[in-house]
């Protein structure tokens, strides 16, 4: 009997590169953000620079795909011959996104689906989505390609760094992370997710430098002695996500980073300028 292909889709907030996407085949439906004058589709009718130049004008709002946009992507996805596909979703714990996920492929019905909760964001979530495709391609069954990935999750960290808590707070994303936190002291902490897959305080430092390094250290603690894939990911911070590199890799030598760049709108809208990102995700 033919092996049944699978499919895999992935919410945008999951933030894997477009040209990845592209060569993958994998299917992706987008977040909304929202300014008074109307709405745009994530990374599709909207870039981040274009985020960052209205920031000053307006904070916009975010939104999760609507029933009907999921419908249409598992719509495509039944079209091109799919018979099975797994959804990955960023955290439960952040968005309502996978709720909308399984509630729409349910609607849907001529699917056969499994749904992961990555219970991390941006390219924490992204990682499972690319491990999905490695594992489809190895000619993986549905079920079992589902619970090497829940073991993923595991196995899969984000530690990031923000100029300023006021656009997570705004957001209504902030967690367990104190919005408080001694912003007269320039107190600046490291983010990560936990194991609800809500924002937590890792280590504060004092300082933007002193916090990109304890990310950096953190980052290379939970890789090191483990095959893993890399990311550096910035929000409009090129200069310092090459020093972020540089020094990454020189804690972990012989190891490469895989995705780095400039994260997807939908995620700017949350974290203001000048976010810093460092995915790391343990393959042994």
């Amino acid at each position: 009997m033919e092996q049944q292909r699978i499919a895999i889709l992935m919410d945008s907030g999951g933030d894997v590169p477009g040209e990845y996407r592209r060569q993958w085949g994998i299917y992706c439906v987008p977040l909304t953000i929202h300014y008074k004058e109307g709405s745009y589709r994530d990374g599709i009718d909207i870039t981040a620079q274009e985020v960052y130049d209205r920031f000053q004008q307006e904070i916009p709002k975010t939104s999760l795909p609507s029933g009907s946009a999921v419908e249409e992507v598992l719509e495509q996805i039944w079209q091109d011959g799919y018979r099975q596909v797994v959804i990955v979703t960023i955290s439960s714990g952040l968005s309502g996104t996978m709720q909308i996920m399984k509630a729409a492929a349910e609607e849907f019905g001529k699917l056969e689906f499994r749904i992961v909760d990555t219970k991390n964001i941006g390219i924490g979530a992204g990682f499972t989505v690319m491990l999905a495709r490695e594992l489809v391609e190895q000619g993986l069954e549905l079920d079992e390609l589902v619970a090497r990935l829940e073991k993923s999750v595991r196995e899969t960290k984000v530690y990031f760094c923000v100029s300023t808590l006021e656009y997570l707070r705004k957001g209504g994303r902030i967690g367990l992370v104190s919005a408080t936190l001694g912003t007269m002291l320039g107190i600046k902490p490291v983010i990560s997710c936990n194991e609800d897959g809500v924002y937590y305080t890792v280590q504060k430092a004092r300082g933007r430098k002193a916090s990109l390094q304890c990310a950096v250290h953190l980052a290379a603690d939970f890789a090191k002695g483990h095959r893993c894939r890399l990311a550096v990911m910035h929000g409009g911070a090129p200069e310092e996500a090459e020093e972020v590199k540089k020094e990454l890799l020189e804690l972990l030598p012989g190891q490469k980073v895989e995705i780095e760049g400039q994260i997807t709108p939908v995620l700017v809208v949350h974290t203001g300028p000048g976010l810093m990102g460092i995915g790391v995700q343990r393959l042994d």
